[in-house]
């Protein structure tokens, strides 16, 4: 998922009233959730509970505003800036720290507690991690809403928890300070211990109780970077062994006593409904408890098979004979639309970029070209599922989101309840790419649909609304299917002349809470973030954004998925049409105003051996470069072309996120992300429709890379002492153009089209 970078960075003044309308709205609901737990937890449960943890700062998940017994926190203090709903330090020292994120594989669940546990001086070994909720508290601190995505997670958190940190260890030398009988300015901390004159120590789980009392600092001084002891250096995942071992529980594995599970049968059409349904057959299946209509996303309806397991609920859904009515929904062909968006290019569209095109008719050389994109699902290794519990006028749900407090919302409108009374208990995900991160909410919303219509039936047990593979690659919200038109005009040195550019594909944000700040003059944002830059080039850009009834949504690294292949193989080809080094062009290119992305490139040639090294016969170099989320990843790969046949040998990567909070996070992310790339380059890496269905259905028919196709990755990191910047989506972009360069020069002609098509 994705943010414009500008966005991020704006204030809340600058965003347009609807959005912070919604905002405001969700900021609401989730400060009478939190006042409301306060208020209703008794004295003793608080007793027992600070007793048993220690420290108590995050006894209350669901109260982020409470401080505790006797803590006062400065009324300049917001929610997230308050330790009280992020850190927890048992009596045994063991510190528990609250991410304000879903981790999903890109691992905050480390990243983020590394961040706190070097303010705190905590003891690593001890240090562990849980997800938060839809609590005021974990709100991204710059947009002042739930989201994990456009990898925001470090860049935005960063000062943030190392203050959380920082104001906790505060905390608890002003507890060893008044039980010494010293003044606080006389101690200091090291490892989990604060320690007094003479060397005696407190350890963090004996102070921890009278900690909490101390009042809450607002202003902090942090540690000199020179200092850090955590942050920086290599440091494996908190979740490393349940994972390893098979023990980790995703939202797919919640359980809960007499919970039951439904699978739905979709229409095949996006927003079409059954015309008849013979469920007789469903219903006699061992273990089904009912058949259900339910609604589905854009105005559909579907049918529930609600079971005791997976199995005989599939089995029921399975034996449904349902006649489908798509005569009200447009049934798009991918044929039919390429054909369309050809005819769009062709024509003006809404312009984002404008120049001076007169030189492109007198051009000595020239380049004509168009790209061609499909479809793409996020496909995660864990199915969309998401598990609903209803009592009376209250709600609990539990799945994997990346906007806790919108589903939260969503479900409560579902429902027909207070947003108070909506609970959503974040779990780890397996995956996700964007694709729990959706503002209709269309899988917490269905099923919440499931739940509703169960009770209505009868059925008073939890449900677990539960997508099937097949159901996940048909289910919508793809990568949108886009077609780029270039026209060039370069002269004998390279020198780019005029640059003629059109876009055509969906838009993403539209008709979303972020269409009002992403879609100016008619363009959405993420369909051209990556264009032109870093190439100081005149170039005009003008986009078509045609509806079709197919859910479209951000994929990972979002428009730079295309506008990098798009920028990065047609810079190479004006390279190689001027006889030029690739590097060197591109650095010329640069001039003086991109020193981050001059770095990373420097670096990966540097690392790789590019220009120095003899390649393997039938082997050549391929460069590209390109900033997402403004982290510059720069590749330089070697691949061969065997019987028509591509294939990736190596991959070296030069990296400039600025500082590095855990490099062996920067490692598996650049590591996964050009995994993620090279699958974009594979056969069978598409999604078509014909008819309004989607044609795929498995990995047997929407391929991903398998194990053999996995090149040597070598990842290299520009040191910075800058903030960090994002990491989770960047390592992906740049691949499968660097690929594609290295293709042309085995064979003299550029794939525009993707996955690769060579024959």
């Amino acid at each position: 998922m994705h943010f414009e970078p500008s966005a991020v960075a704006a204030a809340r003044h600058h965003m347009p009233k609807n959005l912070l309308a919604l905002m405001d709205k969700s900021q609401a609901a989730t400060d009478l959730i939190a006042s409301d737990a306060a208020d209703g937890m008794a004295r003793r449960t608080f007793l027992k509970v600070t007793a048993a943890s220690g420290f108590a700062l995050g006894a209350f998940p669901l109260a982020a505003t409470a401080q505790g017994a006797g803590a006062a926190a400065p009324a300049g203090l917001k929610p997230h800036e308050q330790p009280s709903a992020f850190v927890r330090i048992d009596a045994d020292g063991t510190v528990t720290v609250t991410i304000n994120r879903l981790d999903f594989g890109q691992g905050v669940q480390t990243g983020l507690p590394m961040i706190l546990a070097e303010e705190l001086d905590a003891d690593w070994s001890k240090v562990r991690s849980v997800h938060g909720d839809a609590n005021p508290a974990y709100a991204d601190p710059a947009f002042g809403m739930h989201l994990t995505g456009g990898s925001n997670s470090i860049k935005n958190s960063y000062t943030q928890y190392r203050e959380l940190g920082a104001r906790t260890r505060a905390m608890l030398v002003g507890a060893a300070a008044v039980q010494w009988g010293v003044d606080a300015s006389a101690l200091r901390t090291s490892n989990g211990f604060v320690v007094g004159p003479g060397g005696k120590k407190l350890g963090y789980g004996a102070l921890a109780e009278a900690a909490m009392k101390q009042p809450v600092p607002e202003k902090v001084t942090l540690k000199d970077p020179k200092q850090f002891r955590i942050i920086g250096k290599p440091t494996g995942r908190l979740d490393a062994k349940a994972k390893s071992s098979g023990q980790q529980d995703y939202g797919i594995d919640v359980r809960l006593p007499g919970m039951l599970t439904a699978v739905v049968a979709r229409p095949p059409v996006f927003g079409a409904k059954p015309k008849s349904l013979d469920d007789s057959a469903a219903k006699a299946i061992k273990g089904v408890k009912a058949v259900l209509r339910v609604p589905t996303d854009r105005g559909g309806e579907g049918v529930a098979i609600i079971a005791d397991g997976y199995w005989p609920a599939k089995q029921g859904r399975d034996a449904l004979k349902v006649e489908w009515d798509t005569s009200a929904v447009a049934k798009p062909d991918t044929t039919a639309l390429l054909a369309q968006y050809r005819e769009l290019a062709a024509k003006p569209g809404n312009v984002a970029m404008q120049a001076d095109m007169a030189p492109l008719a007198g051009a000595a050389h020239k380049i004509s070209a168009e790209f061609v994109f499909p479809y793409l699902a996020h496909a995660p290794m864990e199915p969309l599922n998401c598990t609903v519990k209803l009592d009376g006028d209250k709600a609990e749900l539990w799945m994997g989101t990346q906007m806790p407090g919108l589903d939260a919302m969503a479900a409560a409108k579902t429902l027909g309840l207070q947003p108070q009374n909506v609970k959503v208990n974040t779990q780890m995900a397996g995956g996700g790419f964007g694709r729990r991160a959706i503002p209709t909410s269309d899988y917490v919303v269905e099923a919440c649909g499931v739940a509703k219509a169960a009770r209505t039936a009868g059925i008073t047990a939890p449900v677990r609304t539960l997508w099937s593979r097949e159901d996940d690659i048909k289910g919508g919200y793809y990568r949108p299917m886009h077609l780029h038109r270039a026209e060039i005009g370069f002269d004998a040195q390279g020198k780019i002349l005029a640059w003629d550019h059109s876009i055509v594909g969906q838009s993403i944000v539209k008709g979303s809470p972020f269409e009002a700040f992403m879609v100016k003059n008619g363009v959405d944002a993420t369909a051209i973030e990556g264009m032109k830059e870093p190439y100081d080039v005149p170039m005009k850009l003008s986009v078509h954004h045609p509806d079709v009834n197919v859910p479209v949504l951000w994929w990972r690294s979002v428009g730079s998925t295309h506008t990098a292949y798009v920028m990065e193989t047609l810079i190479d080809e004006v390279a190689r049409a001027t006889k030029q080094d690739p590097v060197a062009y591109r650095m010329a290119l640069m001039g003086d105003k991109h020193p981050r992305h001059k770095a990373a490139l420097q670096l990966a040639v540097a690392q790789s051996g590019y220009g120095k090294k003899k390649l393997a016969a039938g082997r050549a170099w391929g460069v590209a470069v390109h900033e997402s989320f403004q982290s510059v990843v720069a590749y330089v790969v070697e691949a061969s072309v065997k019987d028509g046949t591509p294939k990736l040998h190596s991959v070296t990567a030069g990296v400039h996120c600025n500082l590095v909070v855990n490099p062996k996070s920067v490692e598996a992310q650049v590591q996964g992300g050009a995994l993620m790339g090279l699958s974009m380059c594979l056969p069978g890496a598409a999604i078509t429709l014909k008819d309004g269905v989607v044609e795929q259905s498995n990995f047997g028919d929407f391929a991903v890379p398998r194990i053999t196709d996995m090149p040597q990755v070598a990842v290299h990191i520009v040191p910075s002492a800058e903030p960090p910047t994002g990491m989770g989506e960047p390592g992906l972009p740049p691949l499968a153009p660097a690929f594609a360069n290295a293709v042309a020069r085995l064979t003299g002609k550029t794939p525009r089209e993707l996955p690769f098509k060579l024959a």
